[in-house]
């Protein structure tokens, strides 16, 4: 037997998604996250599959996992010390930033405080020109002073980022050399090795949320490691990262911005997959956990990339899979605020307390505890037997707020539902908007152990097509990692004018980047060529901002121009609605994306129904303010063509579908439930 398991870390549950190689099967768990104590959860989850499936640890082929703790340490500022090393008379880099104000139309907005403080930014006397040429070359005397300074400020780490490096980084690898050989104790971010890109800010930002990361994210996978190794897991272990795709453990160590995102990009693989698999070429995934609620666009069961994702108060600028997230959990906590009005969030219970109903020592409501008192979950116990509901301690939470606001505990949890909507609604028309896309025209896909329950009153707001809820939607984002490929960026500045002397004089970086792509990929362990994808970013000459278009290999080795420009063409009357043919065009990064398939598990159909759905439960349940007769289904009796009506309630191990008055359910061949509004 062999066995490829699947690990989501998420702020309430780890969830663990186990496929068997031989017969097809797919397994799931569910159990509490530790964060007071990293890899315990590991540890229970394996002997608890052990105990009732039978799996041993060595018969575990592959593991990949999936981990919130990089962009945490950034969203709570927790990181460790460290310094930035950047060329004379730039070190106000982080300071200067964009000159952007976060919130354009409040006077009060301020910058965020950058994540080193600027007495820990240091200048050397070092200079490359933008055409690459060195005319100052770093002295080690001027290094080993800032080297001093860097360790008498209490300094843990030193992230290098110099002017130009991205055309020529001799002088960040002489200067990383020149600190490893002072002070070998402290860990080296160079910005050329993070990600080579033009523009002085994004390349350092990024490098500086890498390096300020690197040492919880390290400490981190070597538990995680240790803990799997110790318990007799002895295959190599990948992580998945924010592009996507996934890595090994090694890599992720020293590439750490690589996996920011990590746990988020893993649910909207597994999304994509299984929609696409299922027949729905167009869905907004949900993935609301116990902190946020997680929106992605996915076409043909591909998630939509971006540049720039928020991470906190900063972006990223490598390929990311580009994810809206507002902090709308099921832990969201609701209170009021000084003007007495409820809020819901951010500030979220997570698993411990958690909230008021999970009997864990919670004694704030939250959004979980609203759907508690709306009689809308507690059917069965949650995350597979973890928690039994405790509707009596959601009521005494909420007692305070409703006393105060002078309203009906009910209402009150409706309110708090309304709101907790209200704020997706918000981040998920931004998210509209930069893709251009229709709402109508999409399904929405919910997953994650909160995004059942609120799934239907969003896309009742958003007048999309219906909702997927998929057979095990707690743990779509451990299924993520497990399906994901084997994937990894490249990236060369390029800065050139689109004629074909300019383009042919690129087939020395685009040799480069494919030998470095399949050079990595073997080094993965994968065999074969792999599939490779060729991008630039472009723009006319004077814009200030580029955009990326696909490109093919022959095109830049023939130096056919017009092919180029006509792909640069499409893409910019794509987004913007006009191109002009006769402007000239520059190309600033020339991209290679490389990536090895994995083995996917194929989706099973169940067995038809021969008789109606049979609710094993009728109850009293709150709708917007008002009382229901409400049918409980429970969600392994269903079977292919069953279809009921709403209001309802479909209660499972690991999530709770709540099914809104107005709204209908089918059940397709997967087992998927496809909710659509009654009137359709």
């Amino acid at each position: 037997m062999s066995y490829r398991v699947g690990v989501d870390v998420g702020g309430s549950f780890t969830d663990f998604a186990v496929f068997d190689d031989e017969t097809g099967a797919l397994s799931t768990l569910k159990v509490f996250s530790r964060p007071d104590a990293p890899g315990e959860e590991i540890l229970l989850a394996l002997d608890i599959l052990k105990s009732r499936d039978g799996i041993e640890p060595a018969e575990i082929e592959y593991f990949t996992h999936g981990t919130t703790v990089g962009v945490n340490t950034v969203i709570q500022r927790n990181g460790h010390d460290i310094a930035l090393f950047t060329t004379k008379n730039f070190e106000d880099v982080l300071e200067v930033a964009r000159l952007k104000v976060p919130q354009i139309h409040n006077l009060y907005s301020a910058r965020p405080k950058p994540l080193i403080s600027r007495d820990r930014v240091f200048g050397i006397n070092e200079r490359t020109l933008a055409t690459g040429e060195i005319t100052i070359s770093p002295a080690e005397d001027d290094v080993a002073r800032a080297v001093e300074a860097a360790i008498a400020a209490g300094c843990q780490g030193i992230v290098l980022s110099f002017l130009h490096s991205y055309r020529n980084a001799a002088n960040e690898r002489a200067v990383k050399s020149i600190i490893e050989k002072l002070a070998p104790h402290l860990p080296v971010v160079t910005s050329a090795e993070t990600w080579p890109i033009i523009r002085e800010y994004e390349r350092t930002i990024t490098s500086v949320i890498s390096g300020y990361v690197r040492p919880r994210v390290a400490r981190y996978l070597n538990r995680f490691e240790e803990v799997l190794k110790g318990k007799g897991v002895t295959c190599p272990l990948h992580i998945t990262k924010t592009n996507g795709g996934v890595m090994g453990i090694d890599q992720a160590r020293g590439e750490c911005v690589q996996m920011i995102l990590s746990g988020t990009a893993s649910g909207v693989i597994g999304a994509g997959y299984f929609a696409m698999a299922s027949g729905f070429d167009r869905v907004m995934s949900l993935d609301i956990g116990g902190t946020s609620a997680d929106v992605a666009v996915i076409v043909d069961g591909s998630p939509q990339y971006g540049i720039g994702e928020l991470i906190g108060d900063f972006q990223i600028h490598v390929p990311s899979v580009a994810v809206s997230s507002v902090g709308q959990g099921g832990g969201s906590i609701a209170w009021v605020d000084t003007l007495g009005m409820l809020q819901v969030g951010p500030e979220s219970a997570g698993s411990t307390p958690g909230p008021a109903c999970y009997g864990r020592g919670g004694t704030r409501p939250t959004i979980t505890d609203a759907m508690a008192v709306s009689n809308l979950i507690g059917f069965m116990p949650l995350g597979y037997g973890a928690v039994s509901v405790d509707k009596t301690a959601s009521f005494t939470a909420m007692e305070p707020i409703a006393v105060q606001l002078g309203v009906a505990v009910e209402i009150l949890a409706g309110n708090i539902i309304d709101i907790s909507v209200s704020g997706m609604y918000a981040e998920v028309s931004a998210l509209v908007s930069r893709f251009a896309i229709d709402p109508r025209e999409y399904h929405l896909f919910a997953f994650g152990g909160a995004g059942a329950m609120l799934a239907c009153f969003l896309a009742h707001e958003l007048d999309m097509r219906g909702v997927i809820v998929p057979p095990t939607p707690g743990v779509v984002s451990a299924l993520g990692g497990l399906i994901a490929d084997l994937k990894n960026d490249f990236i060369r500045t390029t800065y050139c004018d689109v004629t074909k002397d300019e383009i042919l004089s690129l087939l020395p970086i685009l040799d480069e980047l494919e030998n470095s792509g399949r050079e990595w990929l073997t080094a993965q362990g994968h065999s074969g060529e792999g599939d490779v994808q060729l991008s630039a970013d472009m723009r006319y000459l004077g814009q200030s901002f580029e955009i990326e278009a696909p490109l093919r290999s022959e095109w830049v080795r023939s130096g056919d121009v017009k092919a180029i420009a006509n792909a640069f063409h499409d893409q910019h009357n794509r987004l913007y609605g006009h191109a002009d043919e006769h402007a000239p065009v520059q190309m600033v990064n020339l991209r290679f994306v490389i990536s090895g398939a994995t083995p996917k598990p194929k989706l099973m159909e169940i067995a038809t129904a021969t008789e109606p759905a049979q609710p094993y439960l009728f109850l009293e349940s709150w709708f917007s303010g008002r009382q229901h007769r409400t049918a409980v289904y429970h969600r392994h009796e269903l079977k292919s063509g069953h279809s009921f009506s709403g209001p309802a309630i479909v209660a499972q191990d690991d999530t709770t579908t709540v099914v809104p008055p107005q709204f209908a359910v089918a059940v397709d061949r997967f087992g998927n439930l496809v909710i659509t509004k009654s009137e359709f």
